[in-house]
C-alpha cells in the first residue's frame, strides 16, 4: 500500500512515513490528550474529597487554626484502636482462609476435574446475589446458639467475610488462571517426575503471583470497608466504630482522620502488593 501511494503522490509516503506526522500521527496526539484528560478527571474525582477530608480533619477549634488533635485521638479515643486492631486481624484471616480454601480448589479443578469448574464459579458467585441483610438474617441464629455455649469476639466474621470475598476473589484467581496455560505446565512438569504438590506449589502458583496479590487486596478491602453485617450481629469492627463516632457531632475530627488513615492505608497497601507484584515478575523473567 505505501508503494502505491508513494507512486500516485510521494509527498502522501512522506506525510505518512514522518514520526509523529500524518493521520496516524494525530490520532495517536489525540487519544493521548483524550486520556490524559479522563485521568485527570477521574483523579480530581477521587483526590479532591480525600483532600477535603485530610484538611478538615487538621482544622482547629478556632478558625484558621490546625492542630493534630485528631490524629493523636485516634490511639486515645476510647474503643477505636480496639476496632481497628479487630479489623486488621480480621482482615488478615479472612485473606488467609480465603486463599486456602479457594486456590487450591480452583487450580485443582482446572487441572483434574474442569467439569466442575462451571459449579465452583456458581458457588463462588453467588454471594453477590444474596444481600448482605438476607445473609444476616440466615447466620443470626446460628451465631445465637453459638453465642449460647461459647463467648465469641468479632473476629468470628471471618465466616462470613470469607463468604462475601468469594466471588472476588474468585474472579481475580480466574483472570490469572486463564492468562496462563496450567494444563500445559502441569503435563510437562509430571513427565519429569513432580508430583501434584510440587506442581501446584512450585509450578502453577508462582505463575499466579499477581492474581494472588489483587484477590488478597480485594478481600481485605471488603473486610476494612463492611458494615452491615458486623452492626446487625452486634459486633464492632472499624466502620461501627466510625458510625458510632458519626453520631457525637463534637468528633467529626477523629472520625474524619479515622476514615482518612483507612483509605490511606488501602492506597498504600494496593501500592506495595503491585510493587511486589511487578518486581517478582520482572525477577521471573530475568530467571
Amino acid at each position: 500500500m505505501a508503494e502505491i501511494a508513494g507512486a500516485l503522490d510521494p509527498a502522501a509516503t512522506v506525510a505518512v512515513k514522518a514520526p509523529g506526522g500524518g493521520i496516524y500521527g494525530r490520532r495517536r496526539r489525540r487519544q493521548k490528550i483524550f486520556r490524559f484528560v479522563v485521568l485527570l478527571l477521574f483523579g480530581a474525582f477521587f483526590i479532591i474529597p480525600l483532600y477535603a477530608m485530610v484538611a478538615f480533619s487538621f482544622q482547629g477549634t478556632e478558625p484558621g487554626t490546625h492542630t493534630l488533635s485528631a490524629w493523636t485521638s485516634i490511639v486515645s479515643y476510647p474503643g477505636l484502636l480496639s476496632a481497628i486492631t479487630i479489623t486488621l486481624e480480621l482482615a488478615v484471616i479472612t485473606g488467609v482462609v480465603t486463599m486456602g480454601l479457594l486456590l487450591p480448589t480452583m487450580i485443582w479443578v482446572r487441572l483434574r476435574v474442569q467439569r466442575l469448574s462451571r459449579v465452583i464459579e456458581f458457588i463462588c458467585l453467588l454471594p453477590l446475589t444474596i444481600p448482605a441483610i438476607v445473609l444476616v438474617v440466615g447466620l443470626a441464629p446460628v451465631y445465637r446458639q453459638i453465642r449460647i455455649h461459647v463467648s465469641l469476639s468479632a473476629l468470628m466474621l471471618f465466616g462470613v467475610y470469607v463468604i462475601l470475598a468469594l466471588p472476588y476473589a474468585y474472579r481475580a484467581l480466574a483472570n490469572g488462571l486463564e492468562a496462563i496455560d496450567a494444563r500445559t505446565l502441569a503435563e510437562a512438569a509430571r513427565s519429569l517426575g513432580a508430583s501434584w504438590f510440587t506442581v501446584i506449589v512450585r509450578i502453577i502458583i508462582p505463575n499466579l503471583w499477581q492474581a494472588i496479590l489483587n484477590a488478597t487486596l480485594l478481600t481485605v478491602s471488603l473486610v476494612l470497608g463492611e458494615f452491615t453485617i458486623a452492626s446487625l450481629l452486634l459486633y464492632v469492627n472499624l466502620q461501627v466504630a466510625l458510625y458510632d463516632i458519626s453520631r457525637s457531632s463534637l468528633n467529626a475530627g477523629v472520625l474524619f482522620s479515622t476514615s482518612a488513615a483507612a483509605l490511606l492505608f488501602s492506597f498504600v497497601l494496593l501500592l506495595a502488593l503491585s510493587y511486589v507484584g511487578r518486581r517478582r515478575s520482572r525477577a521471573r523473567g530475568i530467571r
